[in-house]
This record gives C-alpha cells, sequence and structure tokens, in this order.
C-alpha cells in the first residue's frame, strides 16, 4: 500500500487491521506500509566485545555482532547504536538489535556511551558535547574495519534514537541514515520542563540510570535489585575500572522547580548539549535521510517530531501514530477497545528494515523531500502530507456560565474560581508516565473516563456534535485568570464525551504562568503561541490582576463522532506527575473570566 504524498490525503482506513485494498502499489522508501513483513535471509553469528578509543583516550564498549558464518573481510553494512541502558548483561549470547538487523545481512555494532555500561569515562546526566563527538569515533571505527563496507545507519529509540539524531550532526561520510524512534527533540521542552513546569516523572529516569552507572538494574518501580551486570569486555578487573570512573562523575544537578531554560542551559552539563533540536542546522547540512517515529501519546514526541519535520531540511519519512513510548502497545479512545491499529511492532520493524536498506543504497537520499504520514483518531485512517500545519478552518469554543462550552460568546463578563488543590494527582497511565520509566516501557497509555476528576477542576461541555468534527493540528487555548499568587502551573485538557456519558481524553497542554510572554519571533510560531521559558522574558502574575495566557497543546488528528460532545477541563495541579507551582505556600485561588477563556480547534473540512 503507497502513501499518496499529498497534503493531508487519506491512504487507507482501517476497520480493524484491514487496509483499504485499492492502493496496494508498491511504497516508496519514504512510505508507510502497513502490511509488509520483514524478510530474514541470514543466522545471527557470535557476539564480540572489543574496547575502542576516542580521540582523548576514553575506552568505549562496543559489541559486534555478524551474520553467522562470515569470515574477516566479508563486507557488510552496519547498524549502529549508542546506548546508556547497557548494550548487554553479562553472559547473555546477543542483544536485541543484533537479533533484530543481523537476519536481514547486516552487522550491528552496539555500544556503551562514555561513563556508562562497561565504557570508561563519566556520565553527568544524559549527555555532554564529548558524548556526541564519540560518535564519529566509532563511525571511522566501523568503517575502518575489515567486515565494514564503510556504510552505516544509526538507529535507536528513545535515548538511542537521540543518539543516532545527533550522529546526522557530525557530518561523517560513514553515515548513510538514521532510523530514530521516539526522539526527545528538544529536552527542555519535551521532558524536564513541559510548558516551564517541572515533570516530576523524569527522577525515576534519573535514578535509574544512576543504578545502571552503579551496575546495577532497576525495575520500573523505582526498586532495585542484583542483576548479572553489565556485559564486560574482557577480564574482571577491565570493568572494575570502568565503574571506578563512573564514581567520578558530578552529580546531576537536582533540576528545581523554578528553573528558567537559560539556567537549564548553564548547567554543567550544559542543557543546550542535551537537544537534537539545537543541532537541527547542522543535522540539515548533513543531508542525511531519516525516518522518524513519534506518538500521539508519548509525552511530546509528536510534537517532536514535527519540529523537526518544520526545522530539518533533511530527507525524511515522519511518522506518527496512536502509540505510547516506543509503539509497544496504540490508544484510540474513539474506537472500539481492543481494536487493533496497524501496522503492529512487527510491521513497524519492517519498515526500519526497509528504509535502511534504501539509506544503504541510496535510495532514501534520491528520493528527497519531507512527507509526514499520520494517523486520525476515531476515523482509523492513515493520511500524509508534504506540509505542516495542514490548511484548517480556527473554530473557537467559549467557556461560559453553567459548565458550558459555546461556539459564540454570550456571557459578557462574569468569571467561575478555582481552589488549587496540590493533592490532585490523575491516572498514572498517561501519557508523562510511558516516558518517565526509561528501562520498562509502560504497555498502554490509558486515560480511562475523565469524568472522575470532575469534582477539583472546572469542566465546560459544548452540545452534542450535530456533525462530526476533524480536529488535526495544535489547538490553542486562551485563559484570562486572576490569582491570589504571583505564580501557578495551569493544565488544560481537551476531551471528548460519548453519548452515553462517558468522557474520553484527546489531548493536554500547560503552561507556567510566568512564561506566558508570547515570543513573536520564533521559527515555530506557525504552530501557535510559543514561549521562550528565559529568564529575562519572564512576566510573574500581579496577585488580584487579570493576565492572559496564550498557549498550544499536544498537537492531535482526531475524527470527533456527530453525536458526542466536545469538553474543555482547566486545572492548576497535577500531583506526582508535574511540581506544584508555587512549590511553597498557599496554593493559588484562581479566576477563570468569561468571555476570555476559549479554545480555537483546527478543523479541517470534510
Amino acid at each position: 500500500m503507497s502513501i499518496v504524498n499529498q497534503s493531508s490525503t487519506k491512504t487507507g482506513a482501517l476497520s480493524s487491521a484491514t487496509i483499504d485494498k485499492s492502493q496496494e502499489t508498491q511504497p516508496s522508501i519514504f512510505g508507510l506500509d502497513l502490511r509488509g513483513k520483514p524478510k530474514r535471509s541470514c543466522e545471527v553469528g557470535s557476539l564480540e566485545s572489543v574496547y575502542v578509543s576516542t580521540r582523548d583516550g576514553v575506552r568505549l564498549a562496543l559489541d559486534v555482532t555478524r551474520p553467522m558464518g562470515d569470515g574477516e573481510c566479508a563486507k557488510r553494512d552496519t547498524i549502529l547504536v549508542m546506548t546508556c541502558y547497557w548494550r548487554g548483561q553479562n553472559s547473555e549470547p546477543s542483544n536485541r538489535y543484533a537479533d533484530l538487523f543481523v537476519p536481514h545481512g547486516y552487522a550491528v555494532v552496539v555500544g556503551d556511551v562514555r561513563g556508562t555500561g562497561a565504557s570508561f569515562g563519566e556520565w553527568p546526566g544524559h549527555r555532554t558535547r564529548d558524548e556526541i563527538l564519540d560518535f564519529s569515533d566509532v563511525l571511522d571505527w566501523i568503517a575502518a574495519q575489515p567486515w565494514s563496507t564503510g556504510n552505516v545507519v544509526g538507529y535507536g529509540l528513545s535515548y538511542t534514537a537521540n543518539s543516532a539524531t545527533w550522529m546526522a550532526s557530525l557530518g561523517n561520510p560513514a553515515l548513510k541514515g538514521v532510523v530514530a524512534r521516539f526522539v526527545d527533540y528538544s529536552i527542555y521542552e519535551d521532558i524536564d520542563f513541559p510548558g516551564g513546569i517541572r515533570n516530576l516523572t523524569q527522577l525515576q529516569w534519573d535514578s535509574q540510570l544512576k543504578n545502571l552507572n552503579h551496575n546495577v538494574s532497576s525495575k520500573n518501580t523505582g526498586e532495585s535489585q542484583p542483576s548479572r551486570g553489565v556485559r564486560p569486555v574482557g577480564e574482571a578487573a577491565e570493568l572494575a575500572a570502568a565503574l571506578s570512573e563512573h564514581e567520578k562523575a558530578p552529580s546531576r544537578p537536582r533540576l528545581q522547580q523554578s528553573m528558567d531554560k537559560d539556567e537549564y542551559f548553564g548547567m554543567d552539563p550544559s542543557g543546550f548539549d542535551w537537544s537534537p533540536q539545537t543541532a537541527a542546522e547542522c543535522i540539515s547540512r548533513s543531508g542525511v535521510p531519516i525516518q522518524n517515529w513519534g506518538g500521539w501519546f508519548d509525552s511530546v514526541s509528536a510534537e517532536g517530531s514535527i519540529r523537526q519535520f518544520l526545522l530539518q531540511s533533511n530527507p525524511s519519512s515522519i511518522i506518527i501514530g496512536p502509540w505510547n513510548h516506543g509503539a509497544t502497545a496504540a490508544t484510540d479512545p474513539l474506537r472500539p477497545a481492543g481494536e487493533e491499529v496497524a501496522p503492529l511492532l512487527a510491521t513497524q520493524e519492517a519498515n526500519w528494515v526497509r528504509f535502511a536498506a534504501g539509506c544503504f543504497a541510496g535510495e532514501a537520499a534520491d528520493e528527497g523531500g519531507k512527507v509526514l504520514h499520520y494517523y486520525t483518531l476515531g476515523e482509523g485512517a492513515w493520511k500524509s502530507t508534504r506540509s505542516w500545519p495542514i490548511p484548517a478552518t480556527r473554530q473557537r469554543w467559549y467557556t461560559a456560565s453553567g459548565s458550558r462550552l459555546l461556539s459564540s460568546s454570550t456571557d459578557k463578563a462574569g468569571f467561575e474560581t478555582l481552589q488549587v488543590d496540590p493533592e490532585l494527582a490523575d491516572v498514572i497511565s498517561n501519557r508523562w508516565e510511558t516516558n518517565g520509566g526509561a528501562l520498562e516501557f509502560m504497555d498502554k497509555v490509558d486515560y480511562g473516563d475523565r469524568r472522575e476528576f470532575d469534582a477539583a477542576r472546572l469542566v465546560y461541555t459544548s452540545e452534542p456534535l450535530t456533525r462530526g468534527l476533524e480536529v488535526t493540528g495544535h489547538p490553542v487555548v486562551q485563559l484570562d485568570i486572576t490569582s491570589t499568587r504571583e505564580d501557578g502551573a495551569f493544565f488544560v485538557y481537551l476531551e471528548a464525551v460519548r453519548p452515553d456519558g462517558v468522557s474520553c481524553y484527546i489531548t493536554e497542554g500547560n503552561l507556567r504562568a510566568r512564561h506566558r510572554k508570547v515570543w513573536t519571533d520564533s521559527p515555530l510560531s506557525v504552530l501557535g503561541p510559543q514561549h521562550s521559558y528565559l529568564s529575562e522574558d519572564a512576566e510573574p502574575l500581579t496577585p488580584g490582576k487579570s493576565a492572559i495566557l496564550s498557549f498550544t497543546l499536544q498537537p492531535i488528528s482526531a475524527l470527533i463522532p456527530a453525536g458526542y460532545s466536545l469538553r474543555l477541563v482547566l486545572a492548576g495541579s497535577v500531583k506526582g506527575t508535574f511540581a506544584n507551582v508555587p512549590e511553597d505556600g498557599p496554593p493559588p485561588f484562581l479566576k477563570f473570566h468569561h468571555p476570555g477563556c476559549y479554545i480555537d480547534l483546527p478543523i479541517i473540512e470534510r
């Protein structure tokens, strides 16, 4: 099945896993194949662990696996993965990356980044400039091996996807392509401080990585347990020496709830070095073809995928589905429960392998351009576009007294109040938790029936829709508020209410009040109001004085059926997921003024 590269073109409605058979042509390298399965032609050979020295003498632990029966000089294209999660445990005969790619005829190299696993050096957190430069040293080493063709494709999921994306910034001629899944494109906005508010789920990630770097594995619950330890290279004394260097790494500074982006950039190592978005121009200059995967329900990976689509000029195939972190499970709250969404993981694997093969053959670079494939909730359809945002009509819905959401403003004055409850939590199976436990990704994102949180939030519901409404893009919200405190956290949820009353999560957005100043010169203003999160642009609230907050929600594509109602929900805290703002003192008492509170929805005419 081919993906037609035309703005907002429907390319195959799915009923369960059923594909529209009307377009069964051979897919291009940039197409999304919903039916294909990988063909295997080789057996996985034995694994060899080696140390490779970088330009500054730090030794990195690498595992090399080639097809069974290969002689020393049997030339193979190579898949490279650089990880902070151990390249393998002691006594394991292989690793999951070798098991995935070697059967397709590739050599696979998996490395522990400096300061992690069995590698030497220090790892103070996320990554440093030295870690990024190491990737070029490893690429050079691979290209010089007698079994190498000199051609490499970087591959990864999550942290390893960030590593693969960074490889493209280095201009190394050995790199022919990148397959990156669920990239954290901007660490500040996407992971640590979405909307400028501290994301507490990352504390668990920090704890797990600290354990790993002390050669102790961690469960997703945060409990540490003994394990076989990381796979060593050579004698046990070498591993002990590497682990002793890990102890020298400075502790990652505790990211305070009050941190602005410039403070964050000023950390050691600099937060600036952590985010692939900061290298967008260098990545573009490389011209390396990229296949990028994101999820509507994975923290901010869909937003990051769209930013990559806009900021980078590389030949790119961007794929955004209704997935958790890692795409092991799909969520479509507007379809029947239990219905499968293609492509399933095995078919996704076929797409990675096919794209890598196209990069090695030069076909991906020749295809050129950029294509974004996205799934529409409710409709169960995959579509493609060469431009974003999709041309849409902005439809405004106003909050009004009586918990009403109206398509026209009737309340000329008035307000509703909300006493922020710092103990208010939400479901743990949310979009943030799926990317918070780095070692074992949560199986499913499930927000359940949103009505259970109504008591401590403000809720506004429309009349039932008389026709289906496709929302594709970035909803934009404006809040006209008054607070008793100088700062606050504001959370907005867009939901769809079924005829039986169950309220289904669609998307959300948040903003810390001190960061409300709109950054008018942002290169991403086409997506909606942007914010710099810099201390120089901070605008604390004046207690008792009205202020306007305008911000985008996370992007989504959803066809909300006729008979459903729209629902807008406002909150001032999400305990356990985000830090409270302010951190201490009495929680804010808020007023939301009508008609200055509304949401603009990007509506696709059908």
